[in-house]
């Protein structure tokens, strides 16, 4: 980890003393180095108040929850990964989803990745799920028995979506669509990723009618997501320093905007402009020291 005077360092301090030639290079080292090696490296969260901080693909958590393995109604999955953490709200919001959904007869939820530790960048995969916000949900229902660490890691979730990317599997259900709804319909939640096939196949099987749009504006079409949905919840109470994303726009998503979503230019492959990882500078201050122990 970083030094608590480089922290300073890092954090913006007007620096008036003298550093040596050795000092300065392991300055610039801590700047220059990728924030997953060291946000990836932090084995449990930090004590303190829960604080998310900074935006969802940038920031970071203070005083962050782990998700127990296994609880009435979800199993974690892929426990070597040491992601089942987050803010308490999103503890509470997987708690609250389990209870709900096997009030409608799912048998219960298998929990992909949540956040790391303190947050920050991943290791490896999401750009996303840094300020303890974002949980990965799998369409796959748990099974009637308590799964061993070894299947966690083996097992996969079904795929929703037919080769042709353009409508649902034969795996997708009317019980998918009432899970959905029961997430969407939580007042924490701001947005849940879905493949555009399964939001359009919400959109046919339930209409767009006034009395839907409260929860399905919340789906919102994205690339991937055929296996899992992804649910981000609002900034909460007490994290300043979080910044939530503009809401969904008005009505029910089911209109033409959806239709983009499987045109020739959206189901092109995307290039993206290659970037360096993101080191300590690009994260808000308090990330920084937040690595640093502080």
């Amino acid at each position: 980890m970083v030094g608590g005077w480089t922290a300073a360092v890092l954090a913006g301090a007007a620096c008036s003393v003298w550093l040596s030639a050795a000092a300065a290079q392991s300055v610039a080292s801590a700047v220059e180095t990728p924030a997953k090696q060291l946000f990836g490296s932090v084995p449990t969260p930090n004590a303190g108040a829960a604080k998310a901080i900074g935006g969802y693909a940038r920031g970071c958590l203070a005083g962050g929850r782990t998700l127990q393995a296994s609880g009435p109604g979800w199993q974690v999955m892929r426990l070597s990964r040491n992601r089942n953490h987050g803010h308490p709200e999103l503890i509470a919001f997987v708690e609250r989803l389990a209870g709900r959904v096997r009030e409608i007869g799912w048998p219960g939820l298998l929990v992909g990745d949540m956040a790391q530790p303190i947050g920050g960048p991943m290791l490896t995969g999401h750009a996303s799920h840094q300020i303890g916000l974002d949980v990965d949900i799998w369409m796959r229902p748990a099974p009637d028995r308590t799964l061993s660490s070894e299947e966690r890691e083996a097992i996969g979730s079904y795929n929703m979506v037919a080769a042709d990317g353009r409508a649902t599997s034969a795996a997708w259900t009317g019980d998918h669509i009432q899970v959905l709804k029961a997430a969407a319909s939580d007042a924490a939640v701001a947005r849940i990723f879905v493949n555009a096939a399964i939001k359009r196949a919400v959109c046919d099987a339930v209409g767009d009618g006034p009395s839907e749009a409260d929860w399905l504006r919340k789906l919102r079409p994205w690339w991937g997501h055929d296996h899992h949905f992804h649910v981000r919840l609002e900034c909460p109470a007490g994290s300043p320093d979080c910044r939530d994303q503009p809401a969904p726009p008005p009505g029910t998503g089911c209109d033409a905007s959806l239709d983009w979503w499987f045109s020739a230019e959206a189901r092109a492959p995307r290039s993206r402009a290659v970037k360096g990882p993101l080191t300590l500078a690009d994260l808000p201050v308090a990330c920084r020291r937040l690595v640093d122990g502080g």
